[in-house]
């Protein structure tokens, strides 16, 4: 068959509008014929001395059925295996860019690399909410550790230096990732649990110190609050009564604070003058903390 003639082919299979679930998507991508070696070189030729991007498309539908293979090996992790698909598709069409006919492989063994790859990206964003590999080592670990152990327990001391030795990490690296699959993420502020005696659960924000927890702070609060108190009764003495009247009935009146009606009634004058007298009482109260400090 010709490449043209492959081309057309694979156009007729394309995947347009939407496939209704993932069962679909798998079914439609398994319906779609593999190319042979021969069939497959002739396109890869094409797309890398012509840049024929129907060429490239007739790839990387003819090894879409890898990537759902690949994908479903990640079920593992909690995460939707269409959404697994999808990232290893994107890598298929970066493998499928890059392939170099000359090499004389196959395009899935070089397009294996690219398609787990991309997924294993995707998992290391999406498996947390915090970042569990960052480094190379805890990389290689993290893809690797659940399949090396033999059980669902702790791994021994021998069994963590055979997987240290197989992967070619240090033993420390190994428990510090056995100890991060084990953990999981905990909501920051407490959550309200039904049923227990406290209603919160453990978390983050329930080991923080209060901000007034220091001793030393709590101590010089308290100075801070007697001084001021006292300085405040020391300055309203120096006041005139009415201006001290004022200011009791004006501020320091809990919630029945008089107005300046009531305390213009109250003494024979205006409004206005009442608000004088406030803001002149209250200019030499500042006066007399500032002097007092």
């Amino acid at each position: 068959m010709t490449a043209n003639a492959l081309v057309a082919r694979y156009s007729d299979l394309a995947l347009t509008g939407p496939v209704g679930s993932f069962d679909a998507y798998v079914d439609r991508v398994t319906r779609i014929p593999v190319l042979s070696r021969e069939d497959e070189q002739m396109l890869a030729q094409r797309l890398h001395d012509q840049g024929d991007v129907e060429a490239a498309r007739a790839l990387v539908l003819s090894h879409l059925r890898f990537v759902v293979h690949i994908a479903r090996g990640y079920a593992g992790y909690g995460l939707p295996v269409g959404d697994l698909v999808q990232e290893g598709n994107i890598g298929l069409m970066k493998a499928v860019k890059r392939f170099d006919p000359q090499i004389g492989v196959r395009l899935v063994s070089f397009a294996v690399y690219w398609i787990r790859a991309e997924i294993h990206e995707y998992v290391l964003r999406n498996w947390r909410l915090v970042k569990v590999a960052t480094t190379k080592a805890q990389r290689k670990l993290f893809f690797n550790l659940r399949r090396l152990k033999k059980g669902l327990g702790w791994l021994s001391t021998d069994e963590t230096a055979a997987v240290a030795r197989d992967l070619g990490v240090s033993t420390a690296e190994v428990t510090e990732m056995e100890q991060r699959l084990a953990a999981r993420d905990v909501a920051f502020d407490p959550v309200a649990i039904e049923g227990s005696e406290d209603e919160e659960s453990y978390s983050p924000a329930t080991y923080l110190p209060a901000p007034d927890a220091d001793p030393a702070i709590q101590v010089e609060n308290e100075e801070w609050d007697s001084t001021s108190h006292a300085r405040l009764n020391q300055a309203l003495e120096r006041l005139d009564p009415r201006s001290r009247d004022i200011l009791a009935s004006r501020w320091m009146g809990g919630d029945e604070k008089s107005t300046l009606h009531d305390l213009a009634a109250k003494y024979g004058v205006s409004a206005e003058r009442i608000r004088q007298l406030e803001a002149n009482a209250i200019k030499k109260l500042r006066g007399v903390m500032v002097e007092a400090a």
